[in-house]
Formats: C-alpha cells, sequence, structure tokens
C-alpha cells in the first residue's frame, strides 16, 4: 500500500511542498544563526534620489550600549543581493552588522541609467550612509565588500567617501575586481589613503588582473598577478613599483602610517574562476578572517568553521521542490472540472523504432547540438549583438543579459522546428505517425486550456517563493540558479522576452514528445534521459573546453568571451530539467503545449528577476 501510495501524483505534490517549507525554514534558521540574527527587508529613497533595496542582519550582541562593526556587502553585475548568502551568514554570526544592498538597476532596487553607474557606488554608498545612522553600529567601525562588479561599486564608494566632509569607511575588500592602482597620467597612486585594503585576485579569473603592453595584448595570466607592478604597487600602498626592491607576497597583511594612521594591505590569490567567488570556503574564510583583523569581531569564531553551506543546501532542496511542483500541480489540476477535459483518456504503447527511426533520431539531435553550440558562439562574437547584451546602445530590451540568451533559444527553437518537420515529412509521414493523435494539433479548445492550466501552475508556484521570502527572507537557489521573488515591474519585463523563450521551449517539447517519444531498449525512460543529456550538450561541451583550456594554459579560448560562459552554468541545468518537465506532462495530457508554455514563463520570470535592468 506504501509503495502504490509513494507512486502517486499525491505523493509528489505533498513531497514538493514538503521540499519548500523543510528549504525555508532551514535556511531561514541558518541565515538567522538560530534566531540570534533578526533579518529585515528595507526598502528607501536614497539621497541619490534612487529606490535602493537591501537585507539587513543584526545580531542581538549588537546594541546601543555595545556597538557593533557593519559591513556593507554587494554581489557582481547581473546578479543580486542574495549572492551573497555565504559572506552575510559568516559575518552575522560573528556579530556584525551586515547590509548586503541590491544594486542600482539590480533586485529589487530601482533600475539604473547607465551615466548613473558611479554614482554614489551605484547605491553602495548610499548603504553605508544609512548604517552610520544605525544605533547599534560603530561609526568608527564600518567596512564595504563587494564581488566583481561589487567591488568596483566599493571603489566608487570610496571615491565619494573621500569626497565626503567626513569619511566612514575603515576597512575595504575587492573580490575578483582589480584596486585602483594608477591615476589618468599612468603614476600609482594610493586612492585609499589610511583605510585598510584587502583584495582577493582569482588565479583563474575570467576578467581581471592581467597585464598589458602598448597594443592591449595580456603580457601576464591572472595566476601570475602578484608578481605584477600593478599587485606590488598595491601591498605597497600605491608606491612606483620600479623603486621597490622587495617583492611583497600574497596571504600576508603589509603595513604603514598613512596620515598618522595605521593601515594594511593584503593580497588573497585563490586558485578558483570569477563566479566561484561568492561560493568559495576559501573566499568566505579570507573575508571573515581579513574584517575580524581590521574591524575586530564580537563573537570571534575561526574562519574556517563556516555554517553557509547548509543555507546552500536547504536552498537547493526548495530549488528541487519547485520543480516537482511544476510537474505535480499541473497534473493534479487535471482532476478539477475546468481543466479535467486535458487528462489523457488512454496510453498508446510505445515501441522501439527501426533502424532508419534511430537514425533520424540521433542524426536530429547531433545536428541540434551542433546548431546550439556553433550559434551561441556565433553571438558571442557579433558586436552589434554583443552592444545589446552589455546595454551600452539605447534598445527596447533593457536587460541585456536576458535578450543575449533568450534570442539563441529562439534561434534553436526555429531551427528544432525545422528538424523536426524534415524528420516528419522524410520519415514520420511514411510510418504513421499522425499529427492530432500525437497531440500537435489538438483543436482551438485544448490548447488554449492548456495555456489557462500552465498559466495556473505558473501562479502557483512563484506564490509559494512570495510565500517562503514573505515569512522566513529566503528563496530557492544554488550557486548561480535562483528562484526568487520579485518586484511587479519584472513581470511586465517578463512578458517582453516571453515570445523568445516561448518559441524555443515550445518547439522543443513538440521535438521531444511529439517526434522522439519512443522506448529504447524497452524503456521510455532512457529516452527522456538522452533527450535531457542533448537539451544540454551544447552548453555542457562549451563550458567543459572553455574552462578545460583556461585551466591548462591560464587564458580562456580565443573568440568566447568568459561572461558568455558563465551564463551558460545555469541554462545547462535548466534544459536538461525542461525534457523531463515537458514530458512528464506530456504523459498526462497528450499535449506538448502545457509544457512548453510552463518552462518558458518559469524561466522568463526567473531570467528577469536575477539581472540587471538599464533603462537609460
Amino acid at each position: 500500500m506504501k509503495r502504490t501510495f509513494l507512486r502517486t501524483n499525491a505523493f509528489m505534490l505533498v513531497l514538493a511542498l514538503a521540499l519548500c517549507l523543510v528549504s525555508a525554514i532551514g535556511a531561514f534558521f541558518v541565515q538567522n544563526d538560530g534566531g540570534h540574527v533578526t533579518t529585515k527587508d528595507m526598502e528607501w529613497e536614497t539621497s541619490s534620489g534612487e529606490t535602493l533595496s537591501a537585507l539587513l542582519f543584526k545580531p542581538d550582541t549588537a546594541t546601543a550600549d555595545s556597538k557593533a562593526p557593519a559591513v556593507v556587502v554587494s554581489h557582481g553585475w547581473w546578479n543580486n543581493r542574495e549572492m551573497q548568502d555565504a559572506v552575510y551568514v559568516e559575518l552575522a554570526r560573528r556579530g556584525f552588522v551586515v547590509v548586503s544592498v541590491d544594486l542600482y538597476g539590480h533586485g529589487n532596487s530601482g533600475p539604473l541609467d547607465q551615466k548613473d553607474i558611479p554614482v554614489n557606488g551605484t547605491g553602495m554608498y548610499d548603504a553605508v550612509k544609512l548604517v552610520a545612522q544605525l544605533p547599534y553600529v560603530d561609526v568608527d567601525s564600518i567596512g564595504v565588500e563587494g564581488h566583481s562588479n561589487g567591488a568596483r561599486a566599493a571603489n566608487y564608494s570610496v571615491i565619494a567617501d573621500n569626497a565626503a566632509d567626513t569619511q566612514l569607511i575603515s576597512s575595504v575588500l575587492l573580490v575578483d575586481n582589480e584596486a585602483f592602482y594608477a591615476q589618468e597620467d599612468g603614476s600609482y597612486y594610493n586612492l585609499y589613503g589610511s583605510r585598510d585594503v584587502g583584495l582577493v585576485a582569482d588565479q583563474y579569473d575570467e576578467f581581471f588582473f592581467r597585464s598589458y603592453d602598448a597594443n592591449g595584448v595580456a603580457i601576464t595570466k591572472p595566476r601570475d598577478f602578484v608578481t605584477t607592478p600593478n599587485a606590488q604597487s598595491f601591498l605597497n600602498f600605491g608606491q612606483d613599483p620600479s623603486s621597490l626592491t622587495e617583492k611583497r607576497v600574497a596571504g600576508e597583511f603589509y603595513s604603514d602610517t598613512i596620515d598618522g594612521t595605521d593601515a594594511s594591505r593584503v593580497l588573497y590569490t585563490p586558485a578558483q574562476t570569477h563566479p566561484w567567488g561568492p561560493f568559495s570556503k576559501q573566499t568566505v574564510a579570507d573575508t571573515v578572517a581579513y574584517f575580524e583583523k581590521t574591524l575586530g569581531s564580537p563573537n570571534p569564531v575561526a574562519a574556517d568553521s563556516q555554517v553557509w553551506q547548509w543555507k546552500e543546501a536547504f536552498n537547493a532542496l526548495g530549488l528541487v521542490g519547485f520543480g516537482i511542483f511544476l510537474v505535480a500541480f499541473a497534473k493534479a489540476l487535471l482532476s478539477t472540472r475546468a481543466f479535467a477535459g486535458l487528462r489523457r483518456t488512454e496510453q498508446a504503447p510505445l515501441e522501439g523504432r527501426n533502424r532508419a527511426g534511430l537514425a533520424w533520431f540521433w542524426g536530429g539531435l547531433i545536428v541540434s547540438a551542433i546548431v546550439s553550440g556553433v550559434s551561441y558562439i556565433l553571438l558571442a562574437q557579433n558586436a552589434p549583438i554583443g552592444a545589446l547584451s552589455f546595454n551600452s546602445v539605447p534598445s527596447a530590451f533593457p536587460q541585456g543579459a536576458v535578450f543575449f540568451i533568450a534570442l539563441w533559444a529562439a534561434i534553436n527553437g526555429v531551427v528544432t522546428l525545422l528538424i523536426a518537420a524534415i524528420s516528419y515529412l522524410a520519415y514520420g509521414r511514411r510510418t504513421g505517425v499522425d499529427l492530432r493523435a500525437t497531440g500537435l494539433l489538438p483543436g482551438w479548445k485544448k490548447f488554449f486550456q492548456g495555456i489557462g492550466l500552465g498559466a495556473v501552475v505558473v501562479v502557483a508556484a512563484f506564490a509559494i517563493v512570495a510565500v517562503v521570502d514573505y515569512f522566513f527572507k529566503t528563496d530557492f537557489r544554488i550557486w548561480v540558479l535562483a528562484v526568487k521573488w520579485f518586484t511587479p515591474d519584472k513581470i511586465w519585463w517578463s512578458f517582453l522576452y516571453l515570445p523568445f523563450f516561448l518559441v524555443y521551449f515550445v518547439s522543443n517539447s513538440i521535438a521531444i514528445n511529439v517526434f522522439s517519444r519512443f522506448t529504447i531498449r524497452g524503456k521510455e525512460w532512457v529516452n527522456t534521459a538522452i533527450l535531457a543529456l542533448f537539451n544540454a550538450l551544447a552548453p555542457l561541451v562549451l563550458v567543459v573546453v572553455q574552462y578545460t583550456t583556461f585551466f591548462v594554459t591560464g587564458e580562456l579560448v580565443p573568440g568566447f568571451p568568459g561572461i558568455n560562459s558563465i551564463w551558460l552554468f545555469p541554462v545547462i541545468v535548466i534544459l536538461a530539467v525542461a525534457a523531463v518537465v515537458s514530458r512528464k506532462i506530456y504523459r498526462a495530457t497528450n499535449n506538448p503545449y502545457i509544457g512548453g508554455f510552463i518552462m518558458a514563463a518559469t524561466v522568463a520570470l526567473v531570467s528577469v528577476s536575477n539581472t540587471l535592468t538599464v533603462t537609460g
């Protein structure tokens, strides 16, 4: 009896909801240090005239009578405040007040105009000014930390702080972006004055920590950064490296007296890639140790004693539950009066294909994978597309990164339909494939009824995300793949990209279910697994080739920009999952459009809520 129930859709629906609940509760308790840290979701109009969103973490040891040091932390470009969760969890449990901001244009903060990127640290310095007013913060012990463009925001914040009547920032940690070494005339200088400054320079950073000759050709690799003039000048407080005799090394704190104040410099060079920074135990340990040394920790804990991984594990459970819910709730709706007409009334027996059929199957998969990989590289090398992707030219698409992925998806959707059509005309029609029986032609009533069911599923799924955000201030994520709650404007932005994603995911569902569903070695799941693999094969191969080349040679594949390979990390998972989701829903409905719509709408919402919005 138990075994029978475990195979039912009711069990899968309960499991999905249970995973989401366990995820929320578990992540909440880790994030809040078992109740010793209070989390507040803040949004305010800053002195820059922009809307800034942030998460505030206040340890219970931080009071007006026992003021605590504070750190404002920030994510990189195309990310959001939750990407800093490893850092804010570990700092808050050590007694630091932490504010994790959505930089302007990101997450729940207001949209960004390109000309405003430097303004008050893209929002970071506006957060510093707010933190300095909190009654439980030690105003003489405020630090800033940022990853990638969050580090650039920290640099801009230092510039704003230098111009202020009263300096607020006393410690700076730049993670995976350059420090400011020289002025416009090329002379080395110390932008940071008497502040303590740390720099994390990855040995396999896709973007930074190279030296260039007069023609702009890289002459040193990131793993050699510590030997460069920039690194040596940084560690020597802005001195001209040509006049130095001592070669300073990574991992050691160097001190000097600047304007009568003791200051320190330190360089960390972990053997990791740029996007691994926010997810790195080593970098988190370095961050904790750095701020404990420069600001002092109210609750010292060994730097390598970390619990944020438990939060990530709970977050990942919720991500799995979210995916299961998409399928289980869609199938549950088939029992309601509104959608009962979509339920598949009988299961047609499946058989394996003959040799000719298998040749068309494998041939189509291989051609699709090749086109997918080649088209991605060509788009990455296209200058006009690149300008749109980076929002460096006026565009109707305010989220350039989403536009790039959506355009690539649509191109491959069209190719998928062409391959399916050729396969049908050359093979399927001769073997008796009935387009109406396979659900490709369900009739207008069932088509729109299916879209309605898909819309209900997507709304319900994100309602769970909203509830988790409201009560627990957590979301569902693993590294760069995140399902989070969003501000209402993201709904309208998603409609801008939804047509592109519909072309791909509907076409993919049609190809997978109408033209490629059969048994292999007598089992349908083998067929599904192969389709899931080939859905993600091109991105997977591109990533493997890129990073194998990088680790062996110290440089990326020529003509394949680092950001384009990073954008593929979540895509690999999404494309593999899409094959499974669309197949399971198709088996219950004989309708390929429902799963395609659900995936397209979900991906559109996930994409626009985890990126940068530029409106000018």
